[in-house]
């Protein structure tokens, strides 16, 4: 019998109940002990993302219908340009956050895994072959676990590396805000990306959200700017810009905040036995920062890799988990955070230039492009098709 205060025995403790962490949790058999520590009082709550996904990546992995809006149409603006695009065969998605992951701690609960909110990490240090981590929970004070192995599923904070003086808080972060409304009238079918003014140090967007519900956000790079998204939005939102975009609005539901990595990929993931999953491991898209769908995939990679690892006995296998996302992103992330650095630079004329580029885009050409898939058959052809475009104005 454990007496009080001693430390309790587990297997894989995981620090976060994002998506990554709830997917790596869920993915555990019940032979392998689990706990999910996360800080926020309720699993969802508050939202900090905008929840742009890809309908095929959430049919893959399994995720009901209920919890996202299909958007088959998407429309591109900056200044003096407008690109519209339909979509067929990549249709966009945009998530009910609360709901999706709460259904995926409801899949962790189910597969064994203990997910306590209000739980704040504070630390960890190595003992031996295990780690002791010290954990402020709601009504229970300071307790201890004693755990083989550690996920870092913190987002941006990296809260676990950082403890070890392994790592550190993503230096440069996208930061966005989104104001969440009832409809009463604007197409649920359609997602909006707007740069240029207002938005020049970021980027803008219009979800129609499940239920109903549509966001208005905002997201710029700190340090590239020292302007807060609010201090953009509030300005932004007038009778005009809505009139602009056929919006008619409904009552405020919420708002919504977040952060996000925005660095380049860093392929190094496992560090002895603490692992880092999702934003903690700069999994956020360096085009548009979307990810949900990528640490979910490699959450349960992860949760596969640790059930390797009991049965043969040997941490080889969180080798082959690093390299397969390192084969995965690291040059794709490395194009992408090129082009992010570069975008952030642009000037009314520049996205202007942009946009029109983009409207010559082709629907998977576009679709490869937000979705930082920037393989090499893909960049050869966009440039090709901007060359021949460029070709047919200088003759004509």
């Amino acid at each position: 019998m454990r007496a009080v205060g001693d430390p309790i025995d587990v297997d894989v403790l995981i620090v976060g109940g994002g998506p990554a962490g709830l997917a790596c949790a869920a993915q555990l058999p019940g032979h392998l002990s689990c706990v999910v520590v996360h800080q926020d009082s309720e699993i969802g709550k508050p939202v900090r993302t905008s929840g742009g996904s890809w309908v095929r990546d959430l049919q893959a992995l399994g995720v009901p219908e209920r919890f996202y809006q299909t958007i088959d149409e998407i429309e591109i603006r900056s200044d003096h340009q407008r690109s519209f695009h339909h979509m067929h065969h990549h249709k966009m998605a945009v998530l009910d956050i609360t709901g999706l992951y709460q259904w995926l701690a409801d899949l962790a609960r189910e597969a064994g895994a203990k997910v306590y909110t209000g739980a704040k990490f504070q630390s960890t240090v190595k003992q031996g072959d295990h780690y002791l981590s010290d954990v402020r929970q709601k009504g229970q004070g300071d307790v201890q676990y004693r755990s083989r192995y550690v996920i870092d599923a913190s987002g941006t904070p990296r809260a676990v590396l950082a403890s070890l003086a392994l790592g550190k808080r993503a230096e440069r972060r996208g930061v966005g805000i989104e104001y969440e409304y009832e409809i009463l009238e604007a197409p649920t079918n359609r997602a909006v990306l707007f740069v240029g003014n207002p938005v020049l140090q970021g980027y803008g967007w219009i979800f129609p959200a499940p239920n109903n519900h549509l966001r208005i956000g905002v997201g710029v790079i700190h340090p590239d700017t020292d302007l807060s998204p609010r201090d953009i939005i509030d300005p932004l939102l007038t009778p005009e810009f809505l009139q602009g975009y056929g919006l008619k609005l409904g009552a405020r539901i919420q708002v919504n905040a977040g952060v996000i990595p925005s660095e380049p990929y860093d392929a190094r993931l496992v560090y002895g036995r603490i692992i880092r999953v999702g934003d903690s491991a700069n999994v956020a898209t360096p085009t548009v920062g979307e990810g949900i769908r990528l640490a979910i995939e490699m959450g349960r990679d992860l949760g596969q890799r640790l059930c390797d690892c009991a049965d043969q006995n040997s941490d080889r296998p969180l080798r082959n988990y690093q390299k397969r996302w390192q084969k995965r992103l690291l040059v794709q992330y490395l194009f992408g955070f090129w082009a992010n650095r570069k975008i952030a630079r642009y000037g009314v004329a520049d996205w202007d230039q942009s946009i029109a580029r983009v409207a010559r885009l082709s629907e998977s050409q576009l679709a490869g492009l937000i979705r930082c898939e920037l393989g090499p058959k893909r960049m050869i052809s966009a440039a090709w098709a901007q060359l021949k475009s460029k070709l047919l104005r200088a003759v004509s």
